[in-house]
């Protein structure tokens, strides 16, 4: 058996044709993984708890935040951490309204939730 592998591998033709096809596997796994539109990113992604989509509704309304996702770090039931992407206007009364809002709503220290823009951040 490993003398017909052998022989086989030394045919010209069957050699290029297993490298080409491990060249294709390569490139379809590359492109799966870095080129998928954003919208099939969006499929993959978290999906938010009924906390988190409440309180993404709640930041969203504030004014130059625009659309928020929010994930709710927990332990034995209580939250205690959150991480806020928003897309809207990036500053510092941006981030300062979104962290007084979070740590409010789910009775946290300030330092407890992170924020960033989504243009950081490639869910959206």
């Amino acid at each position: 058996m490993k003398e017909r592998l052998q022989r086989l591998w030394a045919n010209k033709a069957v050699r290029a044709v297993a490298i080409g096809l491990a060249a294709l596997l390569l490139l379809i796994a590359v492109w799966l993984t870095f080129f998928r539109k954003k919208e099939e990113k969006e499929t993959l992604a978290y999906s938010p708890t009924p906390l988190e989509a409440r309180l993404a509704a709640l930041l969203s309304s504030l004014e130059g935040v625009g659309n928020v996702r929010v994930m709710i770090a927990e332990e034995d039931g209580t939250a205690v951490g959150a991480v806020i992407v928003f897309d809207g206007t990036d500053g510092i009364l941006t981030r300062t309204m979104l962290i007084d809002a979070a740590s409010s709503a789910l009775n946290l220290e300030p330092r407890a939730v992170r924020v960033y823009p989504a243009d950081q951040i490639e869910i959206f």
